[in-house]
């Protein structure tokens, strides 16, 4: 950039806005608006030159306001401190720059310490989301029975031991267990459990027993969402210490946590800063003890200011993230920020959610076993026909995929219904007896036992993470039916990708059952599989493997995985899949929700890591290079400014190379 000699105006213009004047955005505009007006100037400059002297000055004097007024504001904050931050040797430099014509390059200064300050700030804001989003999962009132009166009140007041009733499809306002009522419940906010669960009631006077000794048939989470019948539950614990309440609490405390590039930042602060002002004040009053004038002394004081400004440095980090992000983002991609991009290139371990993220999410038909002489479309017209008279999860899952199996065929119509909770349903198709359900279903008394052939086969299914329904048509079996939440299609070739790009630890954590756990690991090939954990159980596992693993990533989709996200190393989620929390929590997200992006992903962060640490070198290498040049009086101001900007444009050119990746 050409300079602009001469002579500072004799009046500034200090007008102050309030911070509020664009809302939240209110910094980014402003540092946008920096950015504007300095490419105003600079253009102008180079097109009319000399003769629009005044209107390039007020362009570059304008663009100074909107850049340096957060940054003051937070200098004269952190003064009032007593420490002198990195904000304030900006200022110092951008007006050591401007005494010496060089404006352009105290506002580009300026506008780029300013648009990663207000980057910064957003992503704050996101952390504040999620946990905003994680407390509005829980229901604001509760139904409750207190001495013999129901009446609504605040969640916040509700009591352990008080009766709550909870009315189908609605949110359960605490954690407790059933005293009566039978019901499925959908516990994947907070488990992550890919079925709805049958949930029965107990004898009231056993539910003050240890929670621990209470089976998990009879108890609920505050969060999750009641199926088509009504329950009254008993809470076992106030609304701050439900299992959702520790969920927010625990991503509180995480997304609190500096990462370790922060805090070494601040490190450098602390004797950077202080350090630069220290040398200009001595090289200030250099003509006390060197032969020459007050205006060399000073001259060259603000020769070294300059090299000192770290320009390229702090271009070469947001110029190398901004390529990646936005490389990213055409990828269908989503990195919130600079820590996670170079993160996810260091790690050496991945920790996956099953359901929504390996999985497809949704129960499927998975598995047809006919028996007796029955053909596959006799047995499922008969399991469709009972079926669709069922509002279970399961039962819809059946319907529809057996529907398209049978194509079309007219089916008919059955009757007299009888649901049996938590075990099956029974009914009447074409004048026949039909019963769908469990094992216990067809054990009436102790004596009752099942084929053994029917039970192997039921077993089989079971081992390969099935959940089994046994047919039977008027007391003779005719076929067994699996339903499970099936792997994705790409999930195997992504992880053998994710194995070549050097990561050997991948494990899977669920809230499904150990068995389903095992079963979808072993098709997908991960060798390791931790089944039937609660959200603070998966941050557990999360903390141990982070005590073998330097850096770990977790990849998932819903509430129950926000904790354990912001624990990790680097939070990932799947995109179109994953819960509004997740979305907010997690560091990176596949918006796409494609697995296979995954892959891509890590490359990217590591050529990202690579760029950064050449622009860190380069940047850094020059200040080192020009502060004892210029100390030296071999390099003046116009050197000094040469060689940032070609160091500026170097890291810039170098960060570019970002935007051209492939895998």
């Amino acid at each position: 950039m050409s300079k602009i000699h001469n002579h500072s105006p004799s009046e500034k213009e200090h007008s102050h806005e309030h911070g509020g004047l664009f809302g939240k955005r209110t910094e980014l505009i402003f540092s946008l608006l920096c950015g504007l007006f300095l490419a105003g100037g600079f253009l102008i400059q180079q097109l009319m030159a000399a003769e629009a002297f005044g209107v390039v000055l007020i362009a570059y004097i304008t663009s100074y306001f909107f850049g340096g007024f957060y940054a003051l504001k937070e200098a004269v904050e952190s003064i009032a401190r007593g420490k002198f931050e990195i904000d304030f040797l900006m200022l110092v430099a951008a007006g050591g720059a401007a005494a010496l014509g060089e404006w352009p390059e105290g506002a580009l200064l300026l506008f780029l310490f300013s648009l990663g300050h207000s980057l910064e700030n957003m992503a704050m804001e996101k952390a504040r989301k999620s946990i905003e989003a994680l407390a509005g999962l829980a229901p604001k009132t509760a139904t409750v029975r207190r001495n013999g009166q129901v009446s609504e009140i605040a969640v916040e007041e509700l009591q352990k031991g008080d009766i709550v009733i909870v009315k189908p499809n609605s949110k359960i306002p605490a954690d407790a267990v059933i005293v009566a009522g039978n019901s499925t419940v959908n516990q994947a906010p907070v488990t992550g459990e890919s079925i709805p669960v049958d949930k029965t009631a107990i004898d009231e006077n056993a539910a003050g027993a240890d929670e621990k000794n209470i089976q998990a048939i009879h108890k609920v989470f505050a969060g999750t969402i009641n199926g088509a019948g009504t329950l009254e539950i008993k809470t076992l614990k106030e609304a701050k210490d439900s299992t959702l309440s520790r969920v927010v609490q625990m991503v509180k405390e995480a997304e609190q946590q500096q990462s370790p590039t922060q805090q070494f930042t601040k490190k450098i602060e602390r004797y950077y800063v202080p350090a630069v002002l220290l040398l200009v004040i001595t090289l200030l009053f250099a003509f006390l003890i060197v032969d020459e004038p007050f205006s060399r002394s000073f001259y060259r004081s603000m020769a070294v200011l300059v090299a000192a400004s770290p320009c390229a440095l702090a271009i070469s980090t947001p110029s190398a993230v901004l390529s990646g992000v936005a490389r990213a983002a055409r990828q269908g991609i989503l990195v919130k920020g600079g820590r996670p991009l170079e993160d996810l290139g260091s790690l050496t371990a991945l920790a996956f959610d099953k359901t929504g993220t390996l999985t497809e999410g949704k129960p499927r038909l998975n598995a047809i076993v006919t028996m007796n002489g029955v053909s596959e479309t006799e047995l499922l017209t008969t399991v469709i026909a009972v079926e669709r008279l069922s509002d279970h999860p399961l039962a819809a899952a059946i319907v529809k995929d057996g529907m398209k199996k049978i194509n079309g065929i007219d089916i008919g119509e059955a009757g007299n219904l009888k649901a049996v909770m938590g075990k099956g349903v029974e009914a009447t198709y074409k004048g026949q007896r039909v019963v769908i359900g469990n094992a216990e279903l067809f054990k009436r008394n102790e004596q009752d036992t099942l084929p053994a052939d029917l039970l192997q086969s039921v077993s089989q299914m079971q081992q390969e993470g099935n959940t089994t329904m046994i047919v039977q048509r008027d007391n003779i079996f005719i076929g067994i039916l699996g339903v499970m939440d099936t792997p994705r299609p790409e999930a195997v070739k992504v992880l053998k990708e994710l194995r070549n790009t050097g990561i050997n630890k991948m494990i899977m954590l669920t809230g499904d059952n150990q068995r389903v756990a095992d079963a979808v690991a072993k098709q997908i090939g991960l060798t390791e599989a931790k089944g039937d954990l609660l959200p603070e159980e998966k941050v557990a596992a999360i903390n141990h493997l982070r005590e073998q693993e330097n850096k770990l990533a977790m990849v998932g989709d819903g509430v129950n995985d926000a904790p354990a996200m912001a624990k990790s190393t680097v939070g990932i989620a799947m995109g179109a899949a994953g819960s509004d929390v997740a979305l907010e929590t997690a560091d990176i997200a596949l918006m796409a929700d494609r697995l296979d992006n995954l892959p891509f992903a890590i490359g990217l962060s590591r050529k990202s890591k690579s760029i950064i640490r050449q622009n860190l070198f380069i940047s850094l290498g020059m200040v080192a290079l020009l502060i004892p040049l210029t100390i030296l009086g071999v390099a003046n101001i116009g050197p000094a400014v040469a060689a940032h900007e070609g160091s500026t444009l170097v890291v810039v050119l170098n960060a570019l190379r970002l935007l051209a990746y492939k895998l």
